[in-house]
Parts: C-alpha cells; sequence; structure tokens
C-alpha cells in the first residue's frame, strides 16, 4: 500500500564541500516527524516538516531537488542491474541486512555506476563510495528509482489506485500499474507484491480506512498502513533496498527522525 521504510537509529552520511565526505553521524528522534506533508497526511507543517533539528549540532534540513537533478539520476546508466524477481519473496522471507550496512554509489566512469553494499557507512566512505541509503543495496536502489522517489513525495495514493484498480487482475497488471509511476520493472514488482500482502493481511482496516488521513491526530500512522509496516514492512525493506526514509527523501508520510539518513543526492558521475 505505500512504503517509505528505513532503519531506526541507523547513522547518516553529510556530504560536504569539495567533494569531501565527514565521518558518518546519527540522528536522534527529537520531537517533531520528518515529512513533506499534504492533504491527505492529516499533520500539520508544525508537527511534520522535511527538516531533522537532531542530527548533529546545526540539524539537517533535506535538499530540495530540481528538474536538473532528476534528469541527471535518470541519465546515469547502473551497471549489472538487479533481476527480475522469479518468486513472490513474501513466500519465502529473504534474510534482513546487516544492521549497519549501506549502499554505496561507485562511480563506474562515462556516467555509468555501480552499487555495492558495504558493511558500514565509513567502509562506503573509505572505499571512495558515495553512500545512496541505509541497509545493503535491493530492486529499488537505482538511481532511476531514487527520482521516483524525490519526485513523488506521495507514493501511498497512486500505488493504492493501482490495486484497487487491479483487485482481480494478473500480478503483471498490477506491476505494470505501478511501473508506469516511473519504477525499473524489478522494483515495481517488490512494489506489487507488497501490495498483494497487504491486501491479504490488512483487508478490514485498510477498506475501512480508504478515505482516512495517513496520521492520526497525534501523529501515529492511521492503522491501515500501520498494518502494512507491521506485516510487510521487512520483506519490503530486505528486498528494495531504498525506501524514503533511509535514503533522506521526505515523504507525505511522517517519521521520527531518529529513522531518518541525512543525505544528499548529487552524484557527479564522470561524464560519458
Amino acid at each position: 500500500m505505500h512504503r517509505g521504510r528505513g532503519l531506526a537509529g541507523m547513522a547518516g552520511v553529510w556530504l560536504a564541500a569539495c567533494s569531501e565526505v565527514e565521518a558518518p553521524m546519527r540522528c536522534e528522534p527529537g520531537l517533531a516527524l520528518f515529512g513533506a506533508p499534504n492533504d491527505a497526511t492529516g499533520l500539520t507543517s508544525a508537527q511534520c516538516a522535511p527538516v531533522c533539528t537532531s542530527c548533529g549540532e546545526a540539524g539537517w534540513t533535506a535538499p530540495v531537488y530540481g528538474p536538473d537533478d532528476l534528469v541527471a539520476l535518470r541519465a546515469a546508466v547502473l551497471l549489472d542491474p538487479p533481476a527480475a524477481l522469479a518468486t513472490d519473496p513474501y513466500a519465502t522471507p529473504p534474510v534482513p541486512s546487516a544492521l549497519d550496512a549501506v549502499c554505496g554509489v561507485v562511480d563506474a566512469g562515462a556516467g555509468r555506476y555501480r552499487l555495492v553494499t558495504y558493511a558500514s557507512a565509513q567502509a562506503a566512505v573509505d572505499a571512495g563510495a558515495q553512500v545512496t541509503h541505509g541497509g545493503a543495496c535491493g530492486v529499488c536502489s537505482s538511481l532511476a528509482d531514487l527520482a521516483v522517489y524525490i519526485e513523488r513525495p506521495d507514493l501511498t495514493e497512486p500505488v493504492r489506485a493501482c490495486g484497487l484498480a487491479h483487485l482481480a487482475d494478473p500480478f503483471e497488471d498490477l506491476a505494470s500499474c505501478i511501473g508506469g509511476l516511473g519504477f525499473t520493472e524489478v522494483c515495481a514488482q517488490v512494489w506489487a507484491y507488497n501490495t498483494l500482502h497487504t491486501r491479504s493481511a490488512c483487508a478490514a482496516p485498510c477498506f475501512a480506512l480508504l478515505d482516512a488521513p495517513y496520521h492520526e491526530p497525534e501523529g501515529a500512522l492511521n492503522a491501515c498502513l500501520q498494518c502494512d509496516e507491521d506485516a510487510s514492512g521487512a520483506v519490503f525493506l530486505a528486498v528494495a533496498g531504498r525506501t524514503r526514509r533511509n535514503t533522506g527523501v521526505p515523504s507525505s508520510m511522517c517519521r521520527p527522525c531518529g529513522e531518518v539518513w541525512p543525505l544528499t543526492h548529487r552524484y557527479g558521475l564522470s561524464s560519458p
């Protein structure tokens, strides 16, 4: 139904001037929530904003990306991309990634890059990689999928619309609908499998709350989205790799700052 997953309490990486990377740092929970609230969120800008004051002494505000940034992300060519999913990952849940693992972008020259999982943010920095999200690399870790996350702060509504439009249709039709949002084929597949699993596990609260705000007035997720989080979140995170939270991209579902990685996504890959 939605996805904005992250790894609570994990360290992020700041990208400083002159392409230097500072030591990894940790965001503490803070008082407010991190996100980009819209009319469906159910929270005010005082309760949720793309800012975490608990990230170091200076705090952190999520960067604003323009059309040129999105073009650059989509133009980058991923070498050795992940293969299509052959089976439903919820049927045989994968082993979660190591707690401190990160996914790094490695410049391969000529506008190309590789994705490499490192044991820690510091290991990625030491290897000359740029951390692109917390947790191991997965099927949604590409820069093309990152562009979708940035461009569409609210993925809950359009993914849910795909699920409702294809209630009785083959899996491929649902995945194609989600792929139409801009995701790579394999990333769209894990979103589709997540949608089907949540539909099965959370049908009662989700159909009852189709038009409800994403959050309760005090900030908690509504019962549908919390059910999705509990029933489907771990597998999605293990397979997808990238989420909004572990990428530092604000979404219409607001999250504690302690779950957010403060990352900047301008990669400066070598030109073709």
